[in-house]
Order: structure tokens, then C-alpha cells, then sequence
């Protein structure tokens, strides 16, 4: 007898991602290499752009919110003797920068993007319109928020906070150099543990770095959770789409 004809497989079922829209906080200082002199490292702007791409592909409307120190620390300055608001305001043309370092980067692999800036620049970005960045976030497109708030004595993290609720983020992905936080500095104590989830109350009194304050009580009263984890472990701001075992959460 003839044999039947082979069924067709089924496609494998794709991971359904936890979040539907996110916002990234990515500091500055990841964009650089420890042991370069060179303020934005190429290469790591292309590891995150694919990683970017990676969960855009699956769908995940994306925005970022991108930090300026690895050109410009505006309190860092003020320490120094600058006046404080000239140097917060010269920290955000440094966000700018990497704003469009990363909007290249991520256009080059076909992804769309839109950068939006706090400060009207109008040769390089769009200003800032809430419903604008909405409707690119529908659309597919990639939002890149620079500039910060576009006031001084704010950092990119309550500006990440500030943004989420605007655009009504389920969740904030805070991308740091470790992969959560821990009850103590893990590079300086080995004995430091990871915590897995830690609530916004526990964080404002054990004053975790990891976040200001502001920030801290901005997601806790629109109810943000956030999620700190390591950036340049591969594909890890897919697991944490995923809802995969990554990082420390705080939420409430």
C-alpha cells in the first residue's frame, strides 16, 4: 500500500511576552566600555540595538529612556564648582547624543525609530508630545526619550518614571551592569545576595541606590513596577519580556 503523506509539522509555538508596552531606562555609562577612552562604544550600541530588535520583532511596544553620563554627569559637575543648573542642562544635551547613537544604530537593522526630545532641538528630534509618542508606540515604532525631563535637578531615572505613567507602561526594565539588586554592593562584598522581589517602601528606607528617590515614589504612586537586571547578559531584555526568573523586581 502507498504510504500516506507525511502531515505537515506545526509551527512552534512563539513565547508570548509578558508585557505589551515598556519602557528601557539605559544609563549612559553602558554605552562604554570600561577600558576605552572613547565615550560611546559602537559595538555595545550594536549588542543593544539587537537585543532592542529582538523583543520589537515579538511585537513589545518599546520606548527608552537613555542617560548621559558616560559624556556628562551634571551633579558630578556641580560637585566640582559648576553651577548646578548649567551643568544639569549640558547632562541632557549628553543624552541627546546617545539618543541618536542608539536611533542609528537600531535604523540600520531596519528598525523603526522616533527620537523625542524635553528641549526643542527641531533639526535632530521631534519634541516631546505625549499622544505623538503614543501613536508611534501603536505604529510599531521605537520611541527614544532624551533630554530628561527637560528641567534640571531631575535624572534620567525619574524621567523614566515620569515618561512610563505618561504613556501608560506596564513596566519599567531598568538596565544596569548587574543582574538585580543586592543587600549590599556585590563587587564589594561577597557575602551580598540578590534580592528577587523588594517592595517600593523597602527601597525608599533602605535608600538602594539603584534609583532615586523620586523615581522610586513616582512608580509607587502610579504603580510602575520596575525591574533592575543585567544589559549585557545576552538576551536579557527578552527573558525579562518573557517574565523569565531575571533580575529584582519592585513593585508594591
Amino acid at each position: 500500500m502507498p504510504k500516506a503523506p507525511a502531515r505537515p509539522k506545526k509551527p512552534a509555538n512563539k513565547p508570548r511576552p509578558k508585557y505589551k508596552r515598556i519602557v528601557l531606562k539605559v544609563s549612559g555609562e553602558a554605552l562604554r566600555e570600561d577600558t576605552s577612552r572613547d565615550n560611546i562604544s559602537p559595538q555595545i550600541v550594536q549588542r543593544i540595538a539587537a537585543q532592542i530588535k529582538e523583543v520589537h520583532e515579538m511585537g513589545v511596544e518599546l520606548a527608552i529612556v537613555i542617560g548621559g553620563g558616560n559624556i556628562w554627569r551634571g551633579l558630578s559637575a556641580s560637585h566640582r564648582g559648576m553651577e548646578r543648573t548649567t551643568a544639569d542642562y549640558m547632562g541632557m544635551l549628553a543624552t541627546v547624543i546617545n539618543g541618536l547613537a542608539l536611533q542609528s544604530q537600531l535604523e540600520q537593522l531596519g528598525v523603526p525609530t522616533r527620537v523625542q526630545t524635553a528641549i526643542p532641538i527641531q533639526s535632530v528630534a521631534e519634541p516631546f508630545i505625549r499622544r505623538r509618542a503614543m501613536r508611534h508606540l501603536e505604529l510599531g515604532r521605537v520611541v527614544i526619550f532624551v533630554a530628561g525631563t527637560g528641567n534640571p535637578f531631575f535624572s534620567t531615572d525619574t524621567t523614566a518614571a515620569l515618561r512610563a505613567s505618561e504613556v501608560c507602561a506596564e513596566v519599567i526594565l531598568k538596565a544596569t551592569k548587574v543582574d538585580g539588586i543586592y543587600t549590599a554592593d556585590p563587587f564589594k562584598d561577597p557575602t551580598a545576595t540578590r534580592y528577587r522581589h523588594i517592595t517600593y517602601s523597602e527601597a525608599l528606607s533602605k535608600r538602594l541606590s539603584v534609583m532615586d528617590s523620586t523615581a522610586f515614589t513616582l512608580c509607587m504612586d502610579n504603580k510602575v513596577p520596575i525591574i533592575v537586571f543585567d544589559l549585557m547578559a545576552p538576551n536579557n531584555i527578552r527573558n525579562v519580556v518573557l517574565g523569565r526568573n531575571v533580575g529584582t523586581i519592585v513593585s508594591e
